[in-house]
């Protein structure tokens, strides 16, 4: 009986495939560089000062960034500047940008709770949470970084196509993109990668079959390179051209990509935001931490 339901089951498994879809988003998507500001204000405090306290958010629209957030720091952060070299560093003129800066100390009642009053006898270097919430640690064997196939071929994805922007390999694509891997999977197995979706930012004269044969030549063979991607369809930008991006295009918001920051679809997410935390906020550290058990 034994052998014969695992038969069936294993037969059901093959009727009914699943699929499961991961993204990745390039440095200039306005979401990511809204991240990327926020943790470069984090990282300038943390380096002249480790006990900085930082909770950064970001907006970027066209022609506005706007900074705020709870900042308790020894440091002296240049925002302006911070958020200008940012801009640069991803692609972006910084004059075209009119930067707000909204930013105060924490609140003492977070702070009381982050570095309360010690107790006689209790250790000094005892360090509190400054919130509370829930967070989620995922692993998995399918690859060597365990993490899904297809969230791992997604942030290959980005990762070559950022490679090729900047050192010109692929020299017409812009800062701002996403990409799409759907994996068809049997049971818990990845059986092969059906469908893969570049949406990139180029100029408006690019010849787009071209970037194509690009794309095939230099980005797809070491994004999938060890993966089941022999037949997969893909799909370069569905909506025909994709010349304005970044904010200019789209609003962009800190923490709004944080299944592409985690796992996908593989697997629930507290809700908290990573960028621009130290390590006080659970959410960032807690996440973290659960992901290395």
């Amino acid at each position: 009986m034994n052998d014969i339901f695992e038969n069936t089951e294993t037969m059901q498994e093959n009727e009914h495939p699943r699929f499961y879809t991961a993204e990745s988003v390039m440095r200039g998507h306005p979401d990511k560089l809204c991240d990327l500001i926020a943790d470069s204000v984090l990282d300038e405090c943390l380096k002249h000062d480790p006990a900085s306290r930082v909770a950064c958010e970001v907006m970027a629209t066209h022609g506005h960034i706007i900074v705020a957030g709870e900042i308790t720091t020894s440091a002296k952060p240049d925002v302006f500047n911070i958020v200008r070299d940012t801009l640069r560093d991803i692609g972006y003129d910084p004059k075209a940008y009119q930067i707000d800066c909204y930013i105060h100390d924490q609140s003492p009642d977070i702070a009381g709770a982050v570095e309360p009053e010690l107790a006689e006898g209790e250790d000094e270097d005892t360090l509190g949470a400054g919130d509370q919430g829930v967070m989620v640690g995922y692993a998995c064997n399918e690859t060597p970084e365990y993490l899904p196939m297809p969230v791992v071929a997604a942030q290959r994805l980005v990762t070559l196509l950022e490679i090729s922007r900047m050192t010109g390999v692929i020299p017409d694509i812009g800062p701002d993109g996403k990409v799409q891997v759907t994996m068809e999977y049997n049971g818990d197995t990845p059986v092969r990668i059906t469908t893969v979706v570049v949406s990139v930012q180029h100029k408006e004269d690019t010849d787009m079959d071209g970037l194509a044969d690009l794309l095939d030549e230099y980005v797809f063979p070491l994004a999938f390179d060890g993966m089941p991607a022999d037949d997969a369809e893909i799909i370069l930008n569905p909506s025909g051209k994709f010349v304005q991006g970044g904010p200019d295009a789209d609003t962009g918001l800190t923490g709004r990509k944080l299944m592409v920051d985690s796992y996908g679809t593989f697997a629930p997410h507290g809700g908290g935001a990573f960028s621009g935390k130290d390590a006080t906020k659970v959410d960032r550290s807690g996440a973290y931490m659960a992901r290395f058990i």
